[in-house]
């Protein structure tokens, strides 16, 4: 399969799988930008994870995994839309030496200052509403462990993550105990069946994780189990930046600041780290934008 994510129930258990395969997607991702190895393998993790887990909330709106570090990777960023639009971006700091192999303590936990965020957006928020943040240390060796942390201390929900990325692809497994009757699972509530999955996951590697379909992935681990299929998605890339958006931040910074760079510049030139597009405003634009708050200006916008 290419570019699917399949979810399945374990019959008559409180245990959810999850698996995910991402070729064209990710491929339209990491073409846009010339990422080390190492890197662009934590952001394809990332970015399998970032749809493992959007699929397990119920929630209208984007969820974004971001994890802040202190050595030569500054941040690392997926945005996972509820329709499985994904888009992700790393900043390097300025000179960074990213070697081979470089490990995630080494890249982003260099100091053990690094953050794990997921936040939830809302897409149409209510009166009031705001995006919900959760953010804890970055634990782990691993993006998946670093998730199962987050999970754990911040959801108290128990949940296993095996991921895998290169330049050709980027993929997953999901294992999640799931709350029974309103509570969370038990000690000796289908604990034999959550070890089973646990344990059969476990021989999993990265390898097979990128080279087999989910649907056939799924089915070779638990081919004893009973699975009830639930649901499958195709993910994609997309990116939701736009003129307007750029906008609306250009009128965050304020018409001093905005003017002293079109002053300086002729115009302000935004590129957007997902897809590097690039948004032009020169003092026409401008003017138009403060005093109206729409960046129409009909057909005099060569770029958009």
């Amino acid at each position: 399969m290419n570019d699917a994510l399949l979810k399945f129930l374990f019959h008559g258990a409180p245990v959810r799988a999850e698996a995910v395969q991402l070729r064209e997607a990710w491929q339209q991702m990491t073409a846009l930008h010339d990422y080390p190895a190492p890197v662009a393998r934590l952001l394809g993790e990332m970015t399998a994870a970032a749809a493992l887990l959007s699929t397990t909330i119920k929630f209208n709106g984007a969820l974004i995994i971001q994890i802040h570090g202190d050595g030569p990777v500054k941040l690392l960023v997926v945005e996972c839309q509820p329709d499985l639009a994904l888009r992700a971006t790393a900043k390097l700091r300025a000179g960074a030496h990213v070697p081979d192999g470089a490990t995630l303590r080494e890249l982003v936990n260099a100091n053990g200052q690094g953050r794990c965020a997921i936040t939830l957006d809302p897409r149409d928020p209510k009166p009031g509403q705001q995006p919900y943040q959760g953010v804890v240390p970055l634990e782990g060796a691993s993006i998946a462990q670093a998730l199962e942390s987050y999970m754990r201390r911040s959801e108290q929900l128990d949940t296993r993550l095996w991921l895998a990325a290169d330049g050709a692809g980027a993929a997953g497994l999901l294992l999640q105990r799931l709350p029974r009757d309103g509570g969370r699972a038990g000690a000796d509530d289908h604990g034999e069946t959550w070890q089973r999955a646990v344990t059969l996951a476990s021989t999993v590697d990265a390898r097979e994780l990128l080279s087999i379909g989910p649907d056939e992935l799924v089915r070779r681990l638990y081919w004893q189990e009973r699975l009830d299929a639930v649901a499958a998605f195709t993910p994609r890339f997309q990116c939701t930046c736009s003129r307007e958006r750029i906008g609306r931040m250009l009128v965050s910074l304020g018409r001093e600041e905005v003017d002293s760079i079109v002053a300086e510049l002729g115009s302000v030139t935004v590129t957007c780290d997902f897809c590097n597009s690039q948004h032009e405003f020169d003092s026409i634009d401008v003017e138009q934008l403060f005093s109206t708050g729409s960046t129409d200006t009909g057909a005099r916008d060569p770029l958009h």
